[in-house]
């Protein structure tokens, strides 16, 4: 049985794509790179459901057709040929439908966007800081399965290994929206290395991911940015001693949410050609400053959302890994895996498929669909 309700959100949808697809051809829009990134998006939102909409339209037809044919036909080959049409339409409804309802659903516009991710060594000293290692090596590894380019920005390493802190830049498609769920406490239970007696201990990491701002995103007055340039150090060569690649800004900001006036300090030494460290740098700036202007928005998020699966909470504990009982837990689904050495090799698509499929659920409920 077709779902009025569903049939009445659809209304529009035909027009409004046709609406868009003539917008973003028009040169006025395209001159505003703002709206234009805007009106591509729901563009490209758009299709898939336009597509899917004509798809459920097309097997109410059938189901309407075949009913038809069964009350009306008395040739037994026309009347076998409707039950098998009937039979098959009515099976794939409701995956349709559910299909539909999500699509529905508002995507978070963040989502298409790159992140960048920052690990840094919590408790547990040393043991902290190689844990941290251990979580940039599995999501070099996940990223690299996803086809996604992944640099290291900047990182402090730890004196036994690891990192005290490390940050990534991952650049694909699609990024943020899956990366997002990793924020959070992040706390492994193993024998460190050090360790001569082979007692457990219990260390942690926290894990932030932050959507990558677009240069509009965010206004920045360029020529109150004080810039320094420094030798950056490496594994030795001539360039390393000779060029002063490294680079330094600081920046001073008004924070809207507070009012206070703060100075933003950040280094880059990624690549030895200055000019790139200076974009990288920049990049990083504006991200900073649209995560804590967008801080706000981040908060009713999570004051909405009971499962806190995807709100980017740095303080809360998302998840464990046990290395003595070979287990992950992540804690806002109660969902534990025993293949914890191929999930710290990379392999977590799993659990985001099942974070992903309870935010969704999340969702629907919400919208009432």
């Amino acid at each position: 049985m077709a779902d009025n309700s569903l049939l009445q959100r659809l209304d529009g949808i035909d027009a409004r794509f046709e609406e868009i697809s003539t917008l973003i051809t028009d040169p006025a829009v395209i001159a505003d790179m703002q709206r234009y990134v805007r009106l591509s998006k729901e563009y490209k939102d758009l299709e898939k459901l336009t597509a899917v909409t004509h798809r459920y339209r097309d097997l109410l037809g059938n189901i309407d057709e075949a009913k038809e044919i069964l009350s009306t036909e008395n040739d037994a080959e026309m009347r076998e040929m409707a039950k098998e049409q009937l039979d098959t339409a009515t099976k794939e409804l409701p995956e349709l439908e559910e299909e539909i309802k999500l699509l529905l659903i508002p995507a978070d516009p963040e989502d298409s966007k790159n992140a960048i991710l920052e690990i840094r060594g919590g408790t547990g000293g040393d043991e902290a800081a190689i844990f941290a290692g251990d979580l940039c090596k599995m999501y070099m590894k996940y990223c690299e399965s996803k086809g996604w380019s992944v640099a290291i920005t900047s990182a402090s390493e730890g004196a036994a290994g690891g990192f005290k802190e490390v940050v990534l830049s991952v650049t694909g498609e699609g990024v943020y929206g899956l990366l997002k769920y990793e924020s959070g406490v992040h706390r492994v239970q193993r024998v460190p290395a050090t360790e001569t007696q082979g007692r457990v201990h219990t260390s942690a990491a926290t894990v932030a991911v932050l959507p990558e701002a677009e240069a509009f995103d965010v206004q920045i007055n360029e020529g109150e940015i004080k810039w320094d340039t420094f030798r950056s150090g490496g594994a030795g060569g001539q360039n390393v001693n000779k060029v002063e690649s490294g680079v330094r800004l600081r920046y001073m900001w008004k924070n809207p949410n507070t009012g206070v006036t703060e100075e933003i300090l950040i280094e880059c030494t990624e690549t030895r050609d200055q000019p790139k460290n200076k974009e990288r740098a920049l990049s990083r700036l504006r991200t900073f400053i649209y995560d804590k202007e967008h801080q706000k928005y981040i908060d009713d998020i999570a004051s909405r959302r009971k499962t806190m699966v995807s709100t980017g909470d740095r303080s809360a504990k998302i998840r464990t890994y046990n290395y003595p009982q070979g287990r992950v837990t992540d804690h806002r689904i109660n969902y534990t895996m025993y293949n914890l050495q191929a999930f710290v090799d990379g392999d977590i698509q799993d659990l985001i498929d099942h974070l992903i499929i309870a935010e969704n659920a999340e969702k629907l409920k919400e919208a009432e669909l």
